[in-house]
């Protein structure tokens, strides 16, 4: 046999394999649990949050479109319909690197890098800022049923709340390091941090590390069924009961596609990822 010839097959066989076995490490991870729903077409501008309004049928996403951190003008909150498509992509225009979001009644709050921003979901309009004096990275939003607005500082290891139009300190704390997803859950507000949730008492007195081992947290939500579900930020969705040991939902890293601040329609099962840089929401049920 012609060794230069069995050496050349045997290279091409070489390649051959390196190039399959690449493009299965492509692949995303995706839980039996979960089955595809649906997914926006990729005309969103770097999606952070998905927020569902229940009263309304309607999913809202902000848009930073731009950097997170820089004042310029650009973002916004798109309206999606339930099944995923769009209803409105620039409805509320005027802010700068909107992230996390609550709902109250009629009222939609968002973190605006320094700031809360108010808007009316009836009119599509701002209400009002309220600037947050000493903040450094405002992230996610969370409103519990006494119409308190948390906001936490990514940066300052902080969580702000909004009563009556007043901004002010709730907790200080080394251990919210790193915190960003928060969730106002029955009597307590979850908040994640570096490698794990935190329960805290309704008074801000008292935290406890509910879940261990979670890697960052960007968003924060419950599926009705005594289990918390919450995302990274890098792509990873896991689940965990309290105290209980996290499992893997989604994986999409290997894709470069992120999982931002999720969102949970307990009524549907129907979990809502906002990609981020791959500018799409995208929806799974779960079993």
């Amino acid at each position: 046999m012609n060794l230069k010839k069995r050496f050349s097959f045997s290279g091409m066989f070489f390649l051959s394999i390196l190039f399959i076995s690449g493009a299965c490490s492509q692949r995303a991870y995706i839980s039996p649990d979960l089955t595809k729903l649906w997914e926006t077409p990729a005309v969103l501008k770097t999606p952070e949050s998905v927020l569902y309004d229940y009263q309304r049928d309607v999913i809202y996403v902000s848009n930073v479109n731009g950097n997170p951190s820089e004042k310029d003008g650009n973002g916004f909150i798109s309206r999606l319909r339930s099944d995923g498509t769009i209803d409105s992509l620039q409805w509320i225009t005027g802010l700068n690197a909107p992230k996390g979001m609550g709902l109250v009644d009629s009222l939609l709050y968002v973190s605006d890098i320094d700031e809360i921003v108010e808007m009316d979901v009836k009119s599509g309009k701002i209400l009002n800022r309220y600037p947050v004096p000493g903040s450094k990275f405002l992230n996610d939003i969370a409103c519990d049923e006494g119409e308190r607005v948390f906001v936490s500082d990514m940066q300052d290891k902080k969580i702000y709340v909004l009563v009556d139009g007043k901004v002010s300190l709730w907790l200080s704390d080394s251990k919210l390091d790193g915190v960003n997803g928060l969730l106002a859950w029955e009597e307590d507000v979850y908040a994640g941090v570096n490698n794990a949730v935190l329960r805290i008492a309704d008074d801000g007195r008292t935290i406890e590390e509910w879940i261990y081992e979670t890697g960052g947290i960007d968003g924060l939500v419950v599926d009705g069924k005594g289990n918390f579900i919450f995302s990274d930020w890098t792509g990873h969705v896991h689940k965990a009961s309290p105290h209980g040991k996290p499992v893997k939902l989604l994986d999409t890293t290997p894709l470069k596609m992120n999982a931002a601040d999720i969102d949970f329609i307990l009524d549907r099962n129907i979990l809502l990822v906002p990609t981020f840089f791959d500018n799409r929401v995208v929806a799974y049920t779960i079993k």
